[in-house]
């Protein structure tokens, strides 16, 4: 293993903050896994405690075919966020940006760098492309802001890498992946072998989050270049491993498994591992997802479990005003899974409560929320 620190800029004078990269194994063959750029989301890097135990002993076995690239702390600066003993890692304190928000977009910059030089093959179009992004990631100005500074390391740790997973979780949810409608064909064993129970698919989640900002270009060049040979080479995915308190140790060491399981199938470790089990979900579209939303403020009760099969109509949820004793239930408006809850009890406006994955499109335009 080697283990590469990469400084952040903008920290106050007489403090320092670093990314760390941990590198298994050599060879052009690379994954990319990071954890917990939402910092307060933690299963992500409890299971990347057990990914670096498990490609540590892999690597010392010679079994590693290629390179896996592994940051356990995706977000040094939102893992320090703390108010009155409360973990805040989803946004910025300076800015409130989302920290999985607005991502460089690559494609403009390529379109012109590229001119005239993609062709029929695909193999030499993929090295054209992966060499241009990591010069135009290092041709950035000078980062503006501290999160501005990490989601720019971020993007030039992963742009040439094959696979990217990005490691979430929800606030109460199943473990559940989102990915490009065109990864789904690949992404259908790892999804099996980590037991999710919805997979939600869109090309442009509205959102410019970490996944699309790796596999978005590959697109954008295939339709800005139709006559040249340009596969999607960054198979991404974001993983959500269910909810804030799931940091089980057991339940780590099986979802790391699973990964890896995963890897020794897209070709990055060598030996036995066990097939992928039956799948228990099929993929929908984001589009079809349901925020249901509280009509006025009030305790929340929820009528329904995490991984229910619900229909349209069923009741999701209750909220109680205490005071003036307004008794509203919501309901479902569409049929699926019930697959994420907000942790809170309280309803507030603006604040989504329950979520459910349905398989007809229900929503347009910005699909993801902040």
């Amino acid at each position: 293993m080697q283990r590469f620190d990469h400084p952040l800029p903008w920290s106050s004078p007489g403090t320092t903050r670093q990314l760390t990269v941990l590198s298994f194994g050599t060879g052009t063959h690379k994954a990319y896994i990071q954890a917990a750029l939402h910092a307060d989301e933690l299963p992500g890097m409890r299971v990347a405690v057990e990914l670096r135990r498990r490609l540590a002993e892999l690597e010392s076995q010679g079994r590693l075919l290629g390179r896996v690239d592994l940051v356990p702390v995706a977000n040094p600066i939102g893992l320090g966020q703390m108010f009155q003993a409360t973990h805040q890692g989803r946004f910025d304190f300076n800015s409130g940006k989302n920290f999985n928000r607005d991502f460089p977009a690559l494609a403009d910059a390529l379109s012109m760098r590229l001119q005239g030089q993609l062709g029929a093959d695909a193999e030499a179009n993929v090295a054209l492309i992966r060499s241009a992004m990591r010069e135009v990631l290092d041709q950035l100005p000078a980062a503006g802001s501290a999160v501005e500074g990490l989601q720019h390391l971020l993007l030039r740790q992963a742009c040439d890498a094959d696979l990217v997973l990005d490691l979430h979780c929800d606030f109460e949810s199943v473990l559940l992946l989102y990915a490009l409608p065109q990864a789904w064909p690949q992404l259908r064993s790892l999804a099996a072998h980590l037991g999710a129970e919805a997979v939600l698919l869109a090309e442009d989640s509205g959102g410019q989050s970490f996944d699309e900002a790796c596999a978005a270009p590959w697109l954008q060049l295939a339709a800005a270049f139709p006559d040249a040979a340009i596969p999607v080479a960054c198979l991404t995915a974001t993983v959500e491993l269910r909810g804030m308190a799931d940091t089980e140790a057991q339940q780590a060491a099986d979802d790391a498994e699973a990964i890896l399981a995963f890897l020794a199938e897209r070709g990055f470790i060598a030996g036995n591992w066990s097939d992928a089990p039956a799948p228990r979900c099929d993929a929908t579209p984001f589009a079809g997802a349901q925020y249901a939303y509280a009509p006025h403020a009030g305790v929340v009760s929820y009528l329904q479990p995490l991984g229910a099969q619900v229909r349209r109509g069923d009741p999701l949820f209750e909220v109680v005003d205490p005071l003036s004793e307004l008794r509203s239930v919501v309901h479902a408006s569409t049929d699926g899974v019930l697959y994420a809850r907000e942790r809170l009890r309280f309803a507030q406006p603006g604040l989504w409560l329950a979520k459910v994955a349905g398989a007809e499109p229900i929503r347009s335009g910005r699909l993801l929320s902040d």
